[in-house]
């Protein structure tokens, strides 16, 4: 009993002195993350020569940006130092008030403290380490982006000094994206100053990593080894071998962003053809004013970010929300005035389509001019919201945020069309008075009424393609008269009335101008993309998805 008694109390005396290693470990561990960038440099402010290499070795460990600011001020005799009592504070003079420089905290100083307090100068020797320690500081910072810059600026650099920093930084950055970065730039810096087998294996590892940026250095090494008579050298042909495989993956990179610039605007086109197609297609409506309903939904969005900035500010988390409320807004805006539009004068101009062309093109201009008295005749600026910058990167190729939510919009706005005409009784009255308006008449159907909703539903929509618009484009006056050519070619090769059409034929004119522009230019490019069209409609004059009927077979 004894013995069980003395082993069970050794068992507790051992998980007593564990819990209290544990303890001891945390309390050093957190008292070792307290210790901030701020407090460090606080100490080397106030040390001594004896102690300014171990708190300059341990100031090297962040990444912190405040670093820089704090030296500049120590530098140029920005920090005081006040004494009072045994207790020393230091001071830093930023943004119109000061702030300690341990903690940041704003500090209330008189003028009588602000006379008493010394300033204190960095010493020379500090000011020389200190300028090899901020050159490295990027590379230790808590962003992934800031860690990719600075390692791309010191490889470009080509300084000596910096090739030890960059291959410390790559034994323990945990980032797969800046290991490549940092490998990038380190073997850009090697092929200046290594030696032949450090340029030799330097030159593989950009050919492995397809740097482009690299292309410049390459050359210029290739160019020392064939003026120096070592043309047939390995490291020539390595170095013809690396830019013959960064070419070709420079070249398909470009294929992929015109194919996805290509999708893009082609969703951009679907979204303005889908409310021409509905107007001309399914009413009969040459509406030459399209257009300007484009520019509607530009201007209803540029006027909902301005009352999200007066209202919260630019910099405030609610800015991001007013892109996603302009967009039904735009479409219910164009929407009612398209709705009084038809009431007023479109309802009188159906099955005439030379009066419709005149009047409409009338009303284009007049709208163009009512946009130049409210908003004046310059562009205006629309900004994109924060959740839509920046880029979604795959396999080294970039889609931007931006394009990627406007091909998704079309997708929301082909498939909403398609519910709304087939599964919804608004949608069958509008199939029937396309096929015969005077059968649908007779059958009970509202003809009157469903052809506003369809001519305001085609409005909305172009609006909807100008709210897309304006985060990749100018909103002004004329925004929409760049895609209204566009837009009946897209409708007339699709088949009039046939929205599957529209939206194929958008995808491909779409598709085909941006892959002919890196080779053509953008004006050879849209001529020929013109040109094509023409022979298309030569070959099928009824579009994609001609209309057939029984006398058309017989």
């Amino acid at each position: 009993m004894i013995s069980v008694a003395k082993s069970v109390y050794i068992s507790q005396l051992r998980a007593v002195v564990a819990l209290l290693l544990f303890g001891l470990c945390c309390s050093v561990s957190f008292g070792a993350t307290e210790r901030s960038a701020r407090v460090v440099f606080s100490e080397l402010i106030l040390s001594d020569e004896t102690d300014q290499a171990a708190l300059l070795e341990e100031l090297s460990s962040y990444g912190d940006p405040e670093i820089a600011g704090i030296y500049e001020a120590w530098r140029t005799g920005g920090i005081l130092t006040l004494a009072e009592g045994d207790d020393v504070r230091l001071l830093q003079f930023t943004d119109e008030q000061w702030t300690l420089v341990m903690t940041g905290e704003a500090v209330k100083l008189s003028e009588v403290e602000v006379e008493a307090a010394e300033k204190t100068r960095a010493s020379r020797s500090v000011r020389k380490q200190m300028k090899s320690l901020l050159d490295t500081l990027g590379l230790k910072a808590a962003d992934p982006a800031v860690r990719i810059d600075s390692a791309i600026k010191m490889g470009r650099s080509l300084k000596p000094e910096f090739v030890p920093a960059l291959e410390a930084r790559l034994e323990v950055e945990p980032s797969a994206e800046v290991r490549d970065a940092i490998r990038e730039a380190l073997a850009i810096s090697l092929l200046e100053n290594g030696d032949q087998e450090q340029k030799l294996a330097s030159v593989e590892e950009l050919a492995g990593l397809k740097s482009g940026a690299s292309r410049g250095f390459i050359e210029k090494v290739l160019e020392v080894e064939v003026s120096a008579g070592r043309a047939e050298g390995r490291l020539a042909i390595e170095s013809m071998t690396a830019l013959r495989k960064i070419e070709e993956h420079m070249n398909f990179m470009e294929f992929l962003s015109s194919f996805f610039r290509g999708f893009s605007t082609g969703s951009v086109l679907l979204i303005v053809s889908f409310g021409l197609a509905i107007t001309f297609g399914l009413m009969g409506i040459i509406n030459m004013a399209h257009g300007e309903f484009v520019a509607i939904g530009g201007y209803t969005t540029y006027m909902v970010q301005t009352f999200f900035i007066n209202t919260w500010g630019l910099s405030s988390e609610a800015f991001g929300w007013y892109f996603v409320i302009s967009l039904p807004l735009s479409f219910l805006v164009a929407a009612g005035f398209g709705l009084l539009l038809e009431k007023s004068i479109i309802r009188f101009l159906y099955r005439r389509p030379l009066e419709s062309l005149l009047c409409t093109w009338g009303i284009s201009m007049v709208m163009q001019q009512c946009f130049r008295l409210i908003f004046g005749a310059a562009n205006v600026q629309v900004n994109n919201p924060t959740w839509l910058m920046g880029n979604l990167s795959f396999g080294g190729f970039n889609m931007s945020y931006t394009r990627l939510f406007i091909m998704f919009i079309a997708l929301v706005v082909v498939l909403l069309t398609w519910l709304l005409l087939r599964k919804t009784n608004l949608g069958l009255h509008i199939r029937a008075v396309m096929q015969n308006r005077g059968m649908a008449s007779s059958l009970g159907i509202p003809v009157a009424r469903v052809n506003s909703m369809t001519f305001a539903l085609g409005c909305g929509l172009a609006a909807l393609g100008g709210s897309v618009l304006s985060q990749i484009g100018n909103v002004g006056p004329l925004m929409g008269q760049q895609y209204i050519v566009d837009s009946f070619m897209v409708v007339v090769i699709g088949s009039v009335g046939n929205l599957l059409g529209a939206g194929l034929s958008a995808m491909g004119i779409g598709l085909v101008d941006q892959l002919l522009q890196p080779a053509l230019g953008p004006v050879m490019g849209k001529i020929t993309v013109f040109f094509v069209i023409i022979l298309f409609l030569q070959w099928r004059p009824g579009g994609l998805f001609p209309a057939r009927s029984r006398s058309l077979d017989d």
